[in-house]
């Protein structure tokens, strides 16, 4: 299979999801998620990505319909694997799901899906979910064993965590960071190999993104914290600019 095109822009969705934690801290409707959305449509994302978890401590359940009838672009929402949402997605029917781990105690998605040992519950789970017309994604570790069970299950596309790179890159430990970016380029080229389309995200920043955006199959970002906590200074429009600019000098 051939490499993606080198000259084609690397994707970026952005995640409004701490736009409505920020919202839910106090109540009511503001900060407005659909304002969010637009304007970063506006600001030339490729999509926009958001969680709705079981617990709804980010996006709320109307935010879902309200968001997907007012921007043009692609919506990938991110869930469990749980009947609950396999219901709400199947209703909505979103451009993309992308099917992520989820504990109640944790402050954020901690680790990748585990794929590998659970096939035959995720290939019946996705089905029905691309039977709808929605392309598939499994949010994974950076691993041999769930790359290949992600192709096995029926996945299109799979969502390398880049967690552990950044944590290693913001602690200057360079050895254990090279490593782990060893293990993206890895797992993106085997992913590749089986069919597989291939994003990132997790922990991404302008200082440590470029390293991921020049891993040649990787055809997409999804990148949201950050780009909602530098809105705070520079504001949405232009953090969203300037990811743009760093993505795109890396794939030069």
């Amino acid at each position: 299979m051939s490499l993606p095109d080198q000259d084609a822009p690397l994707r970026l969705g952005v995640n409004i999801d701490h736009v409505a934690t920020l919202r839910n801290a106090r109540g009511g409707h503001d900060p407005d998620c659909v304002r969010a959305a637009l304007l970063a449509q506006k600001a030339g994302a490729d999509g926009i990505t958001l969680h709705l978890r079981e617990d709804r401590r980010h996006i709320r359940d109307a935010d879902l319909p309200a968001i997907m009838q007012a921007v043009q672009l692609p919506i990938n929402l991110e869930m469990a694997a749980t009947e609950e949402m396999q219901r709400i997605a199947l209703a909505h029917r979103p451009h993309a799901i992308c099917i992520v781990p989820e504990r109640r105690e944790e402050r954020t998605t901690e680790g990748g899906l585990e794929v590998a040992g659970d096939d035959n519950r995720l290939r019946d789970f996705i089905a029905p979910l691309r039977d709808a017309g929605a392309r598939v994604s499994l949010f994974i570790a950076p691993d041999e064993a769930q790359v290949e069970a992600s192709a096995r299950v029926g996945a299109q596309v799979i969502e390398l965590h880049t967690g552990s790179y950044c944590e290693h890159y913001a602690a200057g430990n360079e050895a254990a960071r090279d490593a782990e970016l060893r293990r993206l380029f890895s797992a993106a080229a085997l992913g590749q190999e089986l069919g597989l389309e291939i994003h990132a995200g997790h922990g991404l920043n302008f200082a440590n993104v470029g390293p991921i955006a020049a891993i040649p199959e990787v055809v997409e970002l999804n990148i949201g914290h950050f780009l909602i906590g530098e809105a705070m200074f520079v504001g949405l429009e232009a953090a969203i600019q300037e990811m743009r600019r760093q993505m795109n000098l890396a794939r030069m």
